[in-house]
């Protein structure tokens, strides 16, 4: 904790008073080394916030005072990847936290096409856990070929952010869920969110218990940010013909390919990290609707951030820890 100048807004820029950021694992991932990531120290980290607007150019369509979120990642809007929507591959992003100072501080600021309005109603410290999982979910499970009601989808390791939310994506899409943990009671946690099964891994073998849970199918589609030590329980768990998205590789990033099984059963892989601005917009209308709400494990004061990113370390929580500026 330091106390550095407030941010200086630029023309094009919104300054937002933060209320509140979640912690993300590229968060522990930038303090412990942010290797192959370009950035100068010192630097802030936080790749969410949501706030309020303290200042903005009058043709930004913000006004100060008003509640907003912030798309963490500045993209060019002129390469071909922003020309056709696709933000999260835009060829020269800057992403807060990543690049540029992120919204672990009381002021952020940020191109307004980065800032998004929020109604007055939206609890801020929620929309501050929006952003990093809920979108990455939301990609996984509609951005390439879209999760359908009646399909059947694994989530692996459930208890971390994008995992509870793509849970709670999911059975709000009418899919049937099922979920993995070492945990009983985060396994617990997931059914009462409306998981349908519940497989520990440390007692059971996932892809034969999720067969028969199937019927012997196999599920439509697995949800994997862990990598390495879920990578072959996910493929074995997917039907003929069936998906697997992953978003990380937090126990190892090379798991052996199992090639003839991907060919033999026609398997697609797909990789996926963020979301676009419009996947943004359509994730803030069904939140403001109250159809879903980010899971919030625990809320930390900014000053013991520490203990956050300890809690964060130790793969502990259910659903998201929010640190709170106010």
């Amino acid at each position: 904790m330091r106390d550095v100048p407030a941010p200086v807004r630029r023309a094009g820029e919104v300054l937002l008073r933060v209320h509140a950021a979640a912690l993300n694992r590229v968060d522990l991932y930038m303090r412990d080394s942010g290797s192959g990531i370009t950035h100068s120290l010192p630097q802030t980290l936080g790749v969410e916030a949501a706030g309020v607007v303290v200042e903005a150019d009058a043709d930004s369509g913000l006004v100060p005072g008003q509640k907003a979120v912030i798309y963490s990642n500045a993209f060019c809007g002129q390469c071909r990847y922003c020309l056709a929507g696709d933000q999260p591959l835009c060829l020269r992003a800057h992403i807060m936290g990543e690049h540029r100072d992120g919204g672990f501080a009381e002021y952020v600021a940020m191109p307004a096409r980065c800032v998004l309005p929020l109604p007055d109603h939206v609890d801020l410290a929620e929309a501050g856990a929006l952003l990093a999982a809920y979108l990455t979910a939301w990609r996984m499970l509609f951005g390439k070929r879209a999760l359908r009601p009646g399909e059947t989808v694994l989530v692996a390791g459930v208890g971390g952010g994008v995992a509870v939310a793509c849970l709670q994506l999911a059975v709000h899409a009418g899919a049937r869920v099922l979920v993995t943990s070492s945990s009983d009671q985060k396994l617990a946690r997931a059914q009462a969110l409306g998981a349908s099964g519940a497989i520990n891994y440390r007692r059971e073998k996932v892809a034969k218990r999720v067969m028969e849970m199937t019927g012997g199918e196999g599920v439509d589609m697995v949800i994997d940010s862990s990598g390495a030590a879920s990578w072959d329980d996910s493929l074995r768990s997917l039907r003929r013909g069936g998906r697997l998205v992953t978003c990380g590789a937090t126990t190892g990033s090379n798991p052996p390919a199992d090639l003839q099984r991907i060919f033999i059963r026609q398997l697609e892989v797909y990789g996926s990290t963020g979301g676009s601005v419009e996947e943004c917009r359509q994730l803030i209308a069904l939140f403001a609707s109250g159809a879903v709400r980010p899971v919030i494990d625990r809320r930390f004061a900014l000053d013991d951030i520490r203990s956050a990113f300890d809690a964060l370390s130790d793969g502990s929580q259910f659903g998201k820890l929010v640190v709170t500026m106010t």
